[in-house]
């Protein structure tokens, strides 16, 4: 099985396309053609279900009016992350696939910089957006009463703004000095350890203060509703869950193949499925939210009535 060394390539290089990179100087005789085209039909696949689902993920959104409006946002934001996985991200890579296939060399080249740019920036709004609304609803139980006056829309539209520059900034400047796996590490493990945090306190604080929490509600004015909340962090956590499910293939073959310093067809092709994986992410997040969030779900249904009428 051919094998190739990649040490020639430059250090932001290394770092963000070793993968699809390889294409520049093997398998060009076409040995995985097959592969390369499966990988194409799934893309292409996934582009449309990605846009087509966060679109309505986002008009049902804007009519939705139960959800507090700084978690909504929070919500919109993860599905404008999806929506431009569909409109960038996989276009990009099936060119990458195009490109291999057609042994365009050069094309593939810098479709694939630019995909990885592009996916390293959405992928880390998305990242840090799922911390935040792991965080969201620990503040909303936390605070309670207090909760709508501290969290506001202004601050989150704050927080996103921050998620985006950050993101974006990050990424290129990480980028061209090579260090963009080291700093997504960084990124993923802060998120991650922030989430756990977050959803280990509620679900200990639901199991020891549930009893409190019942006695409390017929005192208080405005009774807070913890079977609903209750419903909102399971969906959160249910949206967490397939976050790290997607990422985490190609966190581990990122790891494993960047050990190994050279690749196979097979490592070649492993990376482009588990990076596919990523992506189909984002076309699953929308039925998460149908599934798990009922006022969504209701909202989406509306929609498609008045689009098919």
């Amino acid at each position: 099985m051919a094998q190739v060394n990649y040490s020639s390539t430059s250090s932001g290089e290394n770092d963000a396309t070793l993968a699809d990179l390889t294409c520049l100087r093997k398998f060009s005789d076409g040995t995985i053609s097959k592969e390369l085209t499966c990988l194409l039909a799934l893309n292409i696949a996934f582009c449309v279900t990605a846009i087509f689902g966060n679109s309505l993920i986002l008009l049902a959104l804007q009519k939705e009016t139960s959800l507090h409006a700084p978690s909504k946002l929070l919500f919109r934001t993860l599905a404008t992350t999806d929506l431009c996985v569909g409109l960038f991200v996989h276009p990009l890579s099936a060119a990458t696939w195009i490109s291999e296939l057609q042994k365009d060399f050069e094309v593939c080249r810098y479709t694939s910089i630019a995909r990885f740019l592009t996916s390293y920036i959405l992928c880390s709004v998305s990242l840090l957006t799922t911390t935040a609304i792991s965080v969201d609803r620990l503040l909303a139980l936390s605070l309670r009463l207090r909760y709508r006056q501290f969290v506001t829309l202004n601050r989150a539209y704050m927080v996103v703004t921050i998620f985006w520059v950050f993101s974006i900034v990050g990424t290129v400047a990480s980028f061209l000095k090579g260090a963009l796996s080291i700093v997504s590490n960084i990124i993923i493990s802060v998120c991650l350890l922030t989430s756990l945090s977050s959803y280990l306190k509620i679900f200990f604080a639901l199991r020891f203060k549930k009893t409190e929490v019942n006695k409390t509600r017929r005192s208080e004015r405005v009774p807070w509703n913890i079977v609903l909340y209750r419903k909102t962090v399971y969906g959160a956590l249910l949206v967490q869950l397939a976050l790290v499910v997607c990422y985490l293939p190609y966190g581990i073959a990122q790891v494993v193949f960047t050990a190994k310093k050279d690749l196979t067809s097979f490592t070649v092709l492993v990376w482009g499925l588990t990076g596919t994986l990523v992506y189909f992410n984002s076309s699953l997040n929308p039925i998460l939210y149908c599934w798990k969030i009922r006022e969504v779900k209701q909202a989406v249904k509306e929609t498609v009535r008045r689009i098919c009428t």
